[in-house]
């Protein structure tokens, strides 16, 4: 890669006099971040009105470069993890590596959003009035949004890229331990986007590290139409209390898994397991399980002995912990922790009633299945639970957009404005109203 940031030399418009973008030699903090959101607020003027084929193709160009360009991500990637990797734990640590099959899998992904249905100008519904006006809802695209995320750097091609196709212009903000990656994959993107006709401006990385510069985006009215904060809870509380913008707000995952007095105890033991043990680390793995009274003594002995052969740390109520000598009292925190590792709250329950309070207290609107044979309890599972996606003998672990079938997912919205759940490229846009009239006029 040259020295200059590919496609540098486009003005915010788009346009190109073969020159350097040029920008203030010295500049405070908060004129270089509002400088940043301008040039993306006019590259949105452009970019909303782009057709499905020019994004298309800025996508798999996006794909191609940076497959060409493996050897100087991979450096950039070295130099984040040489600067910083010593203060970061493991699990920290593997999520700002790159490598070759990581750097492929983000060309993957952008190859997948490519072939993925355009929601922008899609019509949602039509209808006549009695005066004759043809009323309708269209999708459009959101505006400019701002992500801020910590470590992983596949992030800044996933979102560019969903961004991207749903006519959106992206700020994003990386973890300061991943700049060098970050500026490197964003480089590739906006080389892309320059070389096929779009704004290179539609996708930016946030120049300045520094923590106020968060404080500065999140205030921009007016500039910035979203932020999405993709990290830790205290992340985005920080965020969601900063901000003068909307927020899509995603605090944590307590996810249950209530076992019902009908269940199949051999299916629901497989979804426990599944949704405990599979990846504990994530935002859907269940949190805590809650079992009917009347199937306990049925039930939690081989479930309980399972998941400890699994490497769980039980914790339960007084009447769990008789069904196993290896599980700690549970104290009230337990009930909604998000341990995000192989720890696991289990409390017995009296009957549907009390599961679904004990969610509603302790959940956190993200995931929750019930196990059960009975449809009657199963209805009024998914009908009264209040989370954004409700399961029916099925693993929490199918909370995720490219397993609902949305393709791929740029969150998870708890909050309910004005997206709800896994965030895929519909939940990107937004609808506006058109009419069609033949001459009304109101009286």
């Amino acid at each position: 890669m040259s020295d200059r940031e590919p496609g540098s030399r486009l003005h915010a418009s788009g346009h190109t006099d073969g020159s350097p973008l040029r920008r203030p030699v010295r500049s405070t903090l908060e004129e270089s971040v509002r400088e940043q959101a301008v040039r993306a607020r006019a590259a949105a003027e452009i970019l909303a009105r782009a057709d499905t084929l020019s994004k298309n193709r800025a996508l798999e160009e996006m794909a191609s470069q940076l497959e060409s360009e493996i050897a100087s991500l991979i450096a950039a990637n070295r130099k984040d993890l040489d600067r910083h990797g010593a203060s970061l734990g493991e699990a920290s640590r593997d999520r700002l590596h790159l490598d070759e099959k990581r750097i492929a899998a983000m060309a993957t992904a952008l190859r997948e959003v490519a072939a993925l249905p355009d929601p922008v100008g899609q019509v949602t519904g039509e209808w006549r009035r009695p005066n004759g006006l043809q009323i309708g809802r269209m999708r459009i695209p959101l505006g400019v949004i701002g992500i801020i995320y910590e470590s992983r750097p596949n992030v800044t091609a996933d979102a560019a890229g969903l961004c991207l196709k749903s006519g959106n212009v992206v700020l994003l903000r990386g973890g300061s331990e991943a700049h060098e990656s970050n500026r490197t994959i964003a480089g590739c993107l906006r080389e892309a986007l320059h070389k096929t006709g779009l704004p290179a401006d539609a996708v930016q990385v946030l120049e300045r590290t520094e923590h106020e510069a968060v404080d500065i985006l999140v205030g921009l009215h007016g500039l910035i139409d979203l932020v999405i904060p993709r990290g830790g809870e205290g992340l985005v509380r920080a965020v969601t209390e900063k901000a003068r913008v909307p927020v899509i707000q995603h605090y944590k995952g307590v996810c249950h898994v209530y076992v019902d007095s009908s269940a199949d105890l051999e299916m629901a033991e497989a979804i426990c397991v599944n949704a405990k043990v599979q990846r504990p680390g994530v935002c859907n793995a269940m949190e805590t399980l809650l079992v009917d009274r009347s199937i306990a003594m049925q039930f939690l002995p081989d479930m309980l002995r399972r998941l400890k052969e699994e490497g769980v740390e039980l914790r339960g109520c007084d009447e769990t912990r008789k069904h196993h000598g290896a599980v700690k009292k549970a104290s009230e925190e337990d009930w909604g922790a998000e341990y995000l590792q192989k720890i696991l709250a289990v409390r017995v329950v009296d009957g549907l009633e009390e599961a679904m309070a004990h969610i509603s207290r302790y959940g956190s609107r993200h995931t929750e299945a019930i196990v059960t044979r009975d449809q009657v309890r199963a209805k009024r599972f998914l009908r009264e639970v209040d989370s954004s996606v409700v399961l029916v003998n099925a693993s929490t672990r199918f909370s995720d957009g490219g397993e609902l079938g949305l393709g791929a997912e740029i969150g998870i919205s708890t909050s309910k404005l004005h997206a709800f759940g896994p965030m895929g490229l519909e939940e990107l846009t937004i609808t506006k109203f058109f009419v069609h009239g033949s001459g009304q006029i109101r009286t």
